[in-house]
């Protein structure tokens, strides 16, 4: 493979012709060349004066000398050594009785063939040029005689051979002439070898200038970049270190990419912001939207674009505990500025996963104290765990009552409702039933506060809140949880089924708690619209449901009509059945009183299964 690229370095050195006319009868056609010679070079003798004699003509050693100092200026004239090998080949007659057989340079420890060899002799002297190892020595060319191989030999090195033969015995000053041809091609060849190799070292130091400027271009840049990371991650340490959290972080972040930062919960909260700009108020999170971001950025390796913020969700372990981003409305974030928000999202990491253990083992002390209240339990034990909580119980309590038709009563949906009171500044223990949350409030809800706040957290209207009467001593507290159940109750039997309900404001309904005695109600719901219970499971009627909604509906008959979604003639024709089956009048005040009380206990109470029971 070596010698073969060799070879055609050398083929491509000699494609070039040479530029002098081959020898005639041993001597150099240099008419063109003697041309431009001064005088005494080209042999040129003036005319003889008139008045003296002519001057002799040139010796044949001057003509030999002339020439082979024209063809030495030729050879150091060139700088291919293809083209020396082949003007010394060319002209090797100039010498004496010689022929030039063959010629070869050494390319890469390689000795390469001159292409104006011979094909015939080819094989055999290569082999014999090759046995003489870099001495002179003679060569057997078939059909010519007296055949030798000069090495061609310069400064410590080996430059080729020329194979020369001789059609009859060389003169000394022959002889003399080959030797000094043969020493001027070895020089020739050793100046044009030597301005190779200057010129490859020029070529070879002007790339590895190239590379060295590239290489210290990149070299600065990756001391740039691990300046930049060790700055970045030097800062994020001292931000963890500090403890400052979500405040910390989002100072260094501005710090250090000149764009707004800032932190939100999982559920789009702000918990930080830093940088100008920030929005006031603060949007409120869309549950669904805020969900459906959640995933797409949670599907991807590295910070998301999200409209003209940049955004890598904060979650050790898989779990998501908060948002953190960059506010890159022009677009003008780099690889910088990604790896310090990466960076960014895990310092946060381990703080928010701290706080959130914290989190649940307060909340987890708060539900046990909370489930040991309305169960009850001893007060110096109570008050004891709530101080250690950080809850004043020696206040005025209300238990409040959450419910929502779309939500599951498990351990987010308590979180809801936990973040949903304090944000309207109620400060209480929490737990969670099978199908509700309970607070142990400190003070009494406001009417629609903590209804709205929790509509904004769920996105939905579809809940109900009961809330009981105060609490003067932890004794009252299970009572209360009866109390706020039955305001929840009413609330969701009433004609708007969704909102807030306290229990001192039931009126009348307060009698109807589950405390009561069944059977005194069961009897009471008997006497007054038994008739009716019976007659509605024998003929598959709606006769009490129809009573319940008219004294919703507060005696309208268009109202009740459209609740029950039957025309106004049917409700008239219903409401004269029930006179005649129940012998009740309805504009009797007190049988439409007792009528009433009958359907609110039968709906909210017993249920429509009460006159089954009953039978």
């Amino acid at each position: 493979m070596a010698s073969s690229r060799a070879h055609n370095l050398y083929r491509r050195r000699c494609n070039r012709k040479s530029s002098l006319p081959r020898a005639s009868g041993g001597r150099l056609l240099m008419a063109a060349r003697t041309r431009s010679l001064p005088p005494r070079a080209s042999g040129w003798r003036p005319k003889a004066s008139r008045r003296g004699p002519r001057p002799p003509p040139p010796t044949p050693a001057e003509h030999a000398s002339h020439d082979l100092m024209v063809l030495s200026r030729a050879l150091f004239g060139s700088l291919d050594e293809g083209e020396i090998l082949s003007l010394a080949m060319d002209h090797i007659a100039a010498a004496g009785p010689y022929s030039a057989e063959a010629g070869y340079l050494e390319v890469d420890g390689a000795l390469i063939p001159s292409p104006g060899n011979g094909l015939l002799p080819a094989v055999a002297v290569d082999r014999r040029v090759r046995e003489l190892a870099g001495e002179d020595g003679v060569v057997t060319v078939p059909g010519r005689s007296r055949g030798r191989a000069l090495g061609l030999r310069g400064f410590e090195r080996l430059h080729g051979y020329l194979v020369v033969t001789s059609r009859s015995w060389p003169t000394e000053a022959e002889r003399f002439l080959l030797a000094t041809l043969v020493r001027h091609t070895a020089a020739a060849l050793s100046v044009a070898f030597a301005h190779r190799l200057q010129r490859e070292d020029a070529l070879e130091l002007h790339r590895l200038r190239e590379e060295r400027t590239a290489l210290q271009g990149r070299l600065i840049s990756v001391v740039a970049e691990l300046g930049y990371q060790r700055a970045v991650h030097a800062l994020m340490a001292d931000v963890a270190a500090s403890g400052g959290a979500e405040e910390a972080l989002t100072r260094a972040l501005h710090g250090l990419t000149g764009l707004p930062a800032l932190v939100e919960d999982r559920f789009g909260r702000l918990r930080s912001w830093t940088g100008p700009d920030r929005p006031d108020p603060y949007p409120e999170p869309d549950p669904v939207r805020q969900d459906e971001m959640l995933y797409a950025v949670g599907r991807q390796a590295r910070p998301v674009r999200v409209k003209d913020r940049l955004v890598t969700l904060v979650r050790p372990h898989g779990e998501i505990l908060g948002v953190l981003a960059l506010v890159d409305v022009r677009g003008e974030a780099d690889e910088h500025t990604l790896r310090a928000l990466e960076d960014g999202a895990a310092s946060l990491a381990p703080e928010l996963a701290h706080l959130r253990n914290l989190a649940e083992v307060e909340s987890r002390l708060h539900r046990e104290l909370a489930d040991d209240l309305l169960a009850g339990t001893d007060e110096a034990s109570a008050y004891a765990r709530s101080e250690a909580v950080g809850h004043d119980l020696h206040r005025r309590h209300y238990v409040v009552v959450v419910q929502w038709s779309n939500r599951t009563a498990d351990g987010s949906f308590a979180q809801t409702v936990g973040r949903a009171a304090s944000a309207v500044g109620m400060h209480s223990l929490l737990t969670r039933r099978a199908d509700h949350v309970v607070l142990v409030a400190d003070d009494r809800p406001h009417a629609r506060a903590l209804y709205e706040a929790l509509v904004r957290e769920t996105g939905t209207r579809s809940g109900t809140i009961g809330v009981s009467a105060p609490c003067d001593s932890l004794d009252d507290i299970p009572h209360r949880y009866q109390e706020a159940q039955r305001a929840l109750e009413v609330r969701r039997h009433s004609r708007e089924h969704y909102g807030t309900t306290f229990f001192d404001e039931l009126g009348l309904y307060r009698i109807l708690g589950p405390g009561n005695d069944y059977r005194e109600l069961e009897t009471f719901v008997h006497e007054w619209l038994g008739q009716l219970i019976d007659y509605d499971s024998r003929h598959h009627t709606a006769m009490v449901e129809t009573l319940s909604q008219y004294f919703d509906c507060g005696g309208n008959y268009d109202e009740t009509a459209e609740s029950l979604a039957i025309h106004r003639s049917t409700l008239r024709y219903r409401l004269k059945r029930i006179r005649d089956i129940s012998g009740n009048d309805l504009a009797n005040v007190e049988d439409r009183l007792n009528l009433q009380v009958a359907t609110r206990v039968w709906k909210i109470v017993l249920g429509e299964g009460a006159g089954e029971r009953r039978r």
